[in-house]
């Protein structure tokens, strides 16, 4: 069995899918590990690591060449990955809904794509959740983003010369990102509140010591989706929800939005309109810009301002933490493959809940039922 670690060719992909812990991991399984030359660089895993932890390091042909698995943190092109082995293993994230025609071209292939970010959220599957896992960097590092385009301190500070007002941060969105996102502006010393479609967030919310923002009275969403994940939201609450937004914008220092549904165009949040009622010096950071973003106006990969008003824009912000998002989407991958490894035949062999939730194609076909419908 060759496993084989390719490096990224995505623009501002910086991030790693094994590191010398989980290479060394995979070799005591009995896997052939090869790693791509100078695939962890950017992450600052460099290949004398990874030729101490027993990877042969080569470039891309002899890599692939023979491979019975290729990881990878994005998809790769198909055509840099002809020599692997025939029904070879594509593990990585692969942005299915984004990138159909990538799909289609690993099953005209005949490659076994398995789509990372398809993992299903239940307790067992939950080491192996690179969404999880790179979001909740994701939202730490969008309050070091927005506490670094901000003008003012995030803390309250007492001196002789007078007193410094803590900035309110609103989150807007409640998964792992925004949890996170809370966590870290309130250690950061933050007035911090939060809302979000679903009404069990808000315990969550008041854990970490913020105030929830939650729209009462009004039917909320028409289900709370699969997965976790919100599901669309009903007109009556759409339009209670922006009046409640509206108000409470207005007063904010930093907003911060995370809200995103599979498949689907990001909701849109805050409004050009909503915008205007912010002070100017106020900052924004959307983190679903790449999927249409939260935020109207806001530019995928540019920080523009808009009514005084900076909105942040960057893209695959976890990459931006490279080393730790490597470390941990590394871990998620080891955690998948090791779960599911059979001594015997001397490879992983997949069950079908998790098999038939991540596996998109097989056998030359597109077989998952999501990208089906």
């Amino acid at each position: 069995m060759k496993i084989a670690v390719l490096a990224e060719g995505a623009d501002g992909e910086r991030r790693v899918a094994a590191t010398p812990e989980t290479v060394k991991k995979f070799a005591q399984l009995g896997a052939e590990v090869a790693v791509e030359a100078g695939a962890g660089a950017r992450a600052s895993y460099f290949d004398a690591d990874y030729a101490a932890a027993g990877a042969q390091v080569g470039d891309r042909t002899a890599t692939v060449a023979g491979a019975d698995i290729l990881l990878g943190v994005q998809g790769p092109n198909v055509a840099t990955i002809a020599g692997a082995a025939p029904g070879a293993w594509i593990v990585a994230g692969l942005n299915p809904f984004g990138e159909r025609a990538r799909v289609e071209s690993y099953a005209d292939a005949g490659f076994e794509a398995l789509a990372m970010e398809f993992m299903p959220r239940i307790t067992r599957a939950q080491s192996m959740d690179i969404l999880s896992s790179q979001s909740n960097l994701a939202g730490y590092k969008a309050v070091l983003d927005a506490a670094a385009e901000y003008g003012r301190a995030f803390p309250m500070m007492m001196t002789a010369a007078g007193t410094v007002s803590a900035a309110k941060v609103f989150v807007m969105g409640v998964g792992v990102a925004g949890l996170q996102a809370i966590a870290t502006a309130r250690r950061l010393g933050a007035q911090v509140s939060a809302t979000d479609v679903r009404s069990a967030t808000r315990e969550q919310i008041q854990s970490l010591g913020a105030k929830p923002i939650f729209v009462e009275n009004v039917k909320g969403i028409e289900g709370e989706g699969s997965g976790g994940y919100a599901g669309e939201m009903s007109p009556e609450y759409q339009a209670a929800q922006a009046e409640l937004v509206s108000a409470h914008i207005a007063k904010q220092d930093i907003v911060i939005t995370t809200a995103l549904i599979p498949g689907r165009p990001a909701p849109r949040l805050v409004s050009d309109a909503q915008l205007a009622t912010m002070r100017p010096g106020s900052v924004l950071v959307d983190l679903a810009v790449e999927q249409g973003g939260n935020v109207e106006g806001a530019v995928a990969g540019e920080v523009v301002t808009r009514h005084g008003v900076r909105i942040i824009g960057h893209r695959n912000v976890a990459s931006r933490l490279a080393t730790d998002a490597s470390a941990l989407f590394a871990r998620n991958l080891y955690n998948f493959l090791s779960t599911f490894w059979d001594k015997e035949q001397g490879r992983p062999v997949l069950d079908d809940e998790i098999g038939d939730a991540v596996r998109l194609t097989r056998g030359g076909q597109i077989v998952n039922a999501r990208l089906s419908a």
